[in-house]
């Protein structure tokens, strides 16, 4: 009877192996040995789950004979004590899966309470939900910005002396017909008398 349970769990190992949910999958208890008092009470269960990632919509299987064993989820409290009289879900089918629908610890014993003080019980800490996803990142803002207008110089406005009159430029020159002008009543003066005091010298 152990050997063609011992194949039986083999057969369900391989079908497991090769089977897949989705991204969820399905573990096997205890593997090969499925759900069974461990030899030398050694906790083979917990050691076992530390080295697996457990997620919402993973699966748990528990492949036992259900003559002689059951599977019992409890609280904390229970686990630890191994107390039988008050599961929170109890399963005796000899084939359960029992899937992961939220996060936290999910605790297991064996139905037959001396089983469970060998160490037949199991820990199990479920991680968040695989399915969320991270929100996207906002989009980066838009690198191309409108080129500004060009700006138009102004010519610089005259430069103005008092009362508003253009100031006079630096190489300006006094109006050259004054100076003609003085030079040539004088030169004509001269002249004139010159030739009156002549005409008087002749005249006696």
């Amino acid at each position: 009877c152990f050997i063609s349970l011992q194949h039986a769990v083999i057969g369900v190992v391989s079908l497991v192996l090769l089977m897949q949910r989705g991204e969820a999958t399905t573990f096997v208890v205890g593997g090969t040995q499925g759900w069974t008092a461990p030899p030398n009470n050694s906790p083979v269960f917990n050691q076992w789950a530390e080295k697996m990632r457990f997620q919402v919509g993973d699966s748990l299987l528990f492949v036992y004979h259900p003559a002689n064993d059951s599977v019992l989820r409890v609280t904390k409290e229970d686990y630890s004590s191994c107390n039988t009289s008050s599961p929170l879900e109890k399963y005796t089918d000899g084939h359960t899966e029992i899937k992961f629908n939220q996060s936290g610890p999910y605790y297991f014993i064996s139905g037959n309470k001396d089983n469970c003080l060998k160490n037949e019980k199991l820990v199990v800490v479920v991680l968040a939900d695989r399915t969320k996803k991270a929100s996207s990142p906002p989009s980066p803002p838009s690198s191309s910005t409108p080129a500004p207008a060009p700006t138009t110089a102004s010519p610089p406005a005259p430069a103005t002396g008092e009362g508003g009159a253009a100031a006079p430029s630096a190489e300006s020159h006094p109006p050259k017909n004054a100076a003609a002008s003085s030079v040539f009543a004088l030169s004509f003066g001269g002249s004139l008398g010159a030739f009156v005091g002549s005409t008087l010298l002749l005249g006696f």
